[in-house]
């Protein structure tokens, strides 16, 4: 049958022989025409394809991630000109107002001006709950159930945190990250990789899986419950089975196992891998590949707050659970790798004394206690100096002044000419998105183990696109593909231990989620078009370090959307938590 609904062979009936020979003729050209087009347009997007990523290798050295804690895109973007925010069709049928059980109303989305708030429950049932099979309608009603049935808190309380999942911030509150956003790239389709809280998104970040591997390799060790000890793949936040610790209390335990499949560190090692000689029973083929395929390695550091400022396990203003190699024994227990790990503040040395290596990755992670004197605008916020975001102990201003002094280091540094810095958050935090999570594998408590909620993303390069929404779908671990295009690493998903137990492990070969390769401009990369300056990332120390920050929306170049049906107020007799 041709695309005219005739048969090509014998046809019965002599007097249309010619006419249906004629027209038989004909499709098969169009058919020939159009198999030969569609033929031609893939390998010119092929060769778009291989040209792009070679003028990415010639032209970025340098990748900087700072990975930030707990924000959904719509809790810092839904108002983003633009983006998949609040004002779509897609915000209406997925959970734009929700039922408040205990102040008898509807709560619909609502602008908050606040740098300091309470922590809503992020936990993997939590979450789960919230989002509940893809109809994001469940964030109000879990909260309130939480507080009042489970942690039996006064029904006050839990409406407030309750209605608090529904506030938004702007660039009001937050104009350093929407003015990144208008000069540089904002990725509006990028999702945690698992369901859970901020201990599984820090691994995801850097083993593209929290323990799928591990769980099939060792299914003693498969996750029993959500809530109750150690498990694999990890979904809570139990601190690592290794030291240090920020109080003595946490290096009593309980602990998590140690875990033992391959992350970036190793494959960032290329032949020098083979120096890692403890705790390496689950990697072994892993390490002999690397060194059989005798890469150079790419130095990469891990710069967290509090690490190493403090003796024995006292370390102010370090959250232990944030700092995913530390989870590994054969990145703990090597000093070949260990020796990556560094204090916040050494970040800012190595800079000032141009001691980066040809070719890095630097990770930046802030804490509970911030280095450098801040403190937040609102006195009442007295507890809030922390600065990676999370609500509860940090202050958002505080948090995007450390993002936005990172960002002013590299931009008046040599390395600004050839680095690429992604801002990201680890999980969602609990705040309400409208945008129903895809589904991956499914976790041992029958439930998918990601994707969970939607966070932010913002690529910032000389080489990104300008004021671009990128849409392509993604999440934690399309850093690891990033990576992995960049480096040209072995995506860890091909190693000799991990892949006989794919797609139950990482997924930095599945094609379902973006390189981020989508936020670069392929004419400034090519060189037809001039790169963005520094001076579009550089904001002034004086504005960086004063509380709230002497910045407006008009100075960020954006005028945030109008959200038909939200309210630029809170709801009446809501007043924002603090605990």
């Amino acid at each position: 049958m041709n695309i005219f609904g005739f048969r090509c062979g014998p046809i019965a009936g002599r007097r249309y022989l010619a006419a249906a020979a004629m027209l038989c003729c004909a499709a098969a050209t169009l058919t020939a025409n159009a198999e030969s087009h569609k033929a031609v347009s893939h390998s010119a997007s092929q060769h778009a394809n291989q040209q792009l990523i070679a003028n990415l290798r010639a032209h970025i050295h340098h990748v900087f991630v700072i990975y930030q804690e707990n924000r959904s895109f719509d809790s810092y973007f839904g108002s983003f000109p633009g983006a998949d925010n609040l004002a779509t069709a897609q915000a209406r049928a997925h959970g734009f107002r929700q039922w408040d059980a205990i102040g008898h109303e509807w709560i619909t989305p609502f602008l908050l001006n606040a740098a300091d708030t309470a922590d809503p429950n992020h936990s993997r049932p939590a979450l789960l709950a919230k989002s509940d099979h893809g109809r994001m309608d469940n964030f109000v009603g879990y909260e309130e159930h939480y507080f009042t049935d489970v942690r039996h808190d006064s029904p006050e309380l839990a409406r407030q945190i309750a209605i608090l999942t529904m506030a938004h911030e702007d660039c009001h509150t937050i104009p350093f990250l929407w003015m990144y956003a208008h000069h540089f790239a904002l990725y509006d389709h990028i999702f945690q990789a698992m369901y859970g809280p901020s201990t599984p998104g820090n691994i995801d970040l850097i083993a593209g899986q929290t323990g799928q591997t591990q769980a099939a390799r060792h299914p003693n060790e498969a996750f029993k419950s959500n809530s109750s000890g150690p498990g694999e793949p990890v979904v809570d936040d139990l601190n690592p089975a290794f030291g240090p610790y920020a109080t003595p209390g946490q290096a009593k335990g309980p602990h998590q196992y140690d875990q033992t499949y391959a992350t970036l560190m190793l494959t960032l090692s290329g032949h020098n891998a083979s120096k890692v000689k403890i705790d390496t029973d689950d990697i072994k083929q892993d390490i002999g590949e690397l060194a059989k395929l005798d890469r150079k390695a790419i130095s990469w550091g891990w710069y967290q707050e509090g690490f190493g400022n403090g003796k024995g396990d006292h370390h102010p203003g370090y959250v232990t659970h944030h700092n995913a190699p530390q989870y590994f024994g054969y990145i703990r227990k090597n000093q070949s790798l260990w020796s990556g790990e560094h204090n916040l503040r050494d970040f800012f040395t190595v800079m000032q004394k141009r001691e980066l290596p040809a070719r890095s990755v630097v990770f930046v992670k802030g804490g509970s206690l911030n280095p450098f004197g801040w403190k937040p605008a609102n006195q009442k916020a007295t507890h809030f100096l922390g600065d990676d975001d999370h609500p509860g102990y940090s202050d958002s201003q505080l948090s995007e002044s450390l993002v936005a002094k990172v960002i002013n280091t590299i931009a008046h540094s040599p390395y600004w000419k050839d680095s690429a810095i992604i801002i990201t958050w680890d999980d969602s935090g609990g705040f309400y998105d409208h945008v129903p999570p895809p589904q991956f594998e499914t976790c041992p408590d029958k439930h998918p183990c990601g994707d969970g909620p939607r966070v932010p993303l913002l690529l910032i390069s000389p080489y990104a696109k300008s004021g671009g929404i990128v849409s392509n779908p993604g999440d934690t671990a399309s850093f690891a593909k990033f990576l992995d295009v960049l480096y040209n690493l072995p995506p860890l998903a091909s190693l000799p231990d991990e892949k006989p137990y794919m797609p139950e492990g990482p997924r930095d070969t599945n094609p379902r989620i973006t390189n981020l390769l989508g936020g670069f401009d392929p004419a400034r990369l090519a060189g037809t078009k001039p790169p963005i300056p520094a001076s579009q990332a550089e904001i002034s120390s004086a504005v960086v370090n004063e509380f709230p920050p002497p910045m407006t929306c008009k100075q960020t170049g954006v005028t945030p959307m109008v959200i038909p049906g939200a309210s630029l107020t809170p709801p009446k007799g809501f007043t924002n938590p603090l605990q």
